[in-house]
């Protein structure tokens, strides 16, 4: 009989691990997928036409939170671990859940469901979510345009609409985001590369991803997320550490994996740290992987028309994975107020409505401010409706997009935005050098 199995997901890494490792797989069954973190995944199916002739009927998609149930119901023998920037608590207390109730919890190594690639690959990944990836792609991008070469990002998945439809997507233009019908998430992702001329592919399927993708590049750049490994084989692994969160980069998962196999780490944000965060990733970073060369960087923030932050009562609008699921309790709009002597804080939670409302309460740490999560139609509305109930003198956005171009903003607001920038050597070019 063929081993049971069920994958633990989230909507991205999951489909990955079941197109390398079973999709082809008579010996197994993969009985069902999980989800957690991303909301709207339950109940869906992964189609047919992606699962292989092994599923004419798809693999359904169920809550991570009836993993026991599943486990007995479904009669599984194995459930695999596949999502990404959870502690190592807790991948820990899911292991114990699934193997109580009978199945062995199995990780598959990063290496085992990277695929080659035909052109040098370039990744940027992290420790958490939020450390500075979208900023260092960016500057990585930008070096390797310099240097002449034919730069495509392909982007880690956020594959939240028509599976399907989305099995390999390609964005060369703004427009291509109305075509997909992008959420926020995706927008804020994809949106930089394409105001700098970099073509953007993203999707379901890596591999027919990787098929395209290579035919138009000189250089791939992995654009990682959510802290996660990459799934091409890289010929130089960049990684970020946050020295706000000093101690992660060895109790997240796969975060620490990230950090031991890097070539170069990143240790970023040292503008906005404390110099003891500063000292221990670095410390950290030496002890697990002392062969990796170091680069030292700051993320300077830069605010349009900043006189007029001083003495405004501000809601401070941030990106929403890295207050949610990545832990941050600020983002560069609180720095940005808090460096420009605003007055005041609001603090939006109490004017929060309908899946924002939700979203407090699901992550209580975030605080005074609003996370802009988007996954749909329906919290985009919600978001929208929480910044016109907030009294505030001024709407500060700190997400990697404006979103004035996306709701509508019913008072004054403002753009915060951020660059990676190297202190002195090594930085980018002179590791990118290789790919001359």
């Amino acid at each position: 009989m063929p081993q049971r199995v069920l994958i633990l997901g989230a909507a991205g890494r999951d489909f990955h691990n079941f197109n390398v490792r079973y999709r082809s797989l008579s010996s197994v069954e993969v009985v069902g997928f999980t989800a957690t973190q991303i909301p709207n995944i339950a109940g869906r199916r992964y189609p047919p036409a992606l699962a292989g002739p092994l599923y004419p009927n798809g693999i359904p998609i169920f809550e991570e939170s009836e993993a026991e149930d599943l486990v007995r119901r479904l009669r599984v023998d194995e459930a695999i671990f596949s999502y990404s920037d959870v502690s190592y608590g807790t991948v820990m207390s899911l292991a114990s859940r699934i193997q109580a109730a009978g199945a062995d919890f199995t990780l598959l190594s990063a290496a085992s469901t990277m695929l080659p690639a035909k052109v040098p690959v370039v990744s940027v990944c992290a420790i958490r979510t939020g450390s500075g990836k979208s900023q260092t792609t960016r500057r990585v991008c930008g070096v390797l345009q310099e240097m002449g070469k034919r730069v495509v990002a392909v982007r880690h998945p956020m594959p939240y609409g028509d599976l399907e439809r989305q099995r390999v997507q390609r964005f060369a233009t703004l427009e291509d985001l109305e075509v997909h019908a992008c959420t926020i998430e995706e927008r804020e992702e994809y949106e930089p590369h394409l105001q700098r001329g970099i073509t953007v592919y993203a999707g379901v399927d890596y591999q027919a991803i990787l098929e395209q993708a290579q035919e138009e590049a000189d250089v791939l750049v992995w654009d990682g997320g959510n802290n996660d490994t990459p799934f091409f084989r890289s010929d130089l692994e960049i990684v970020l550490v946050d020295p706000h969160r000093p101690g992660h980069e060895s109790s997240y998962y796969p975060g620490e994996i990230n950090l031991r196999r890097a070539h170069v780490v990143i240790v970023n944000k040292m503008d906005t740290a404390t110099p003891e965060g500063i000292a221990a990733v670095l410390a950290s970073a030496r002890r697990l992987n002392p062969k990796a060369t170091v680069i030292q960087a700051d993320s300077p923030i830069s605010v349009e028309q900043p006189e007029r932050i001083r003495g405004a009562r501000v809601l401070a609008v941030e990106d929403g994975p890295t207050l949610t699921h990545g832990e941050m309790q600020y983002g560069a709009a609180v720095k940005a107020a808090e460096a420009l002597g605003a007055a005041e804080l609001v603090d939006p939670r109490p004017y929060a409505v309908g899946t924002i409302r939700d979203t407090f309460d699901h992550y209580p740490r975030v605080g005074a401010l609003l996370p802009a999560v988007g996954y749909g139609e329906r919290q985009v509305r919600d978001l929208e409706e929480t910044i016109r109930r907030t009294p505030c003198d001024l709407v500060l956005i700190g997400t990697p997009i404006d979103l004035r171009r996306l709701i509508q903003i019913d008072k004054p607001a403002l753009r915060v935005r951020y660059e990676l920038q190297e202190r002195g050597t090594p930085d980018l070019p002179s590791v990118l050098a290789r790919f001359r």
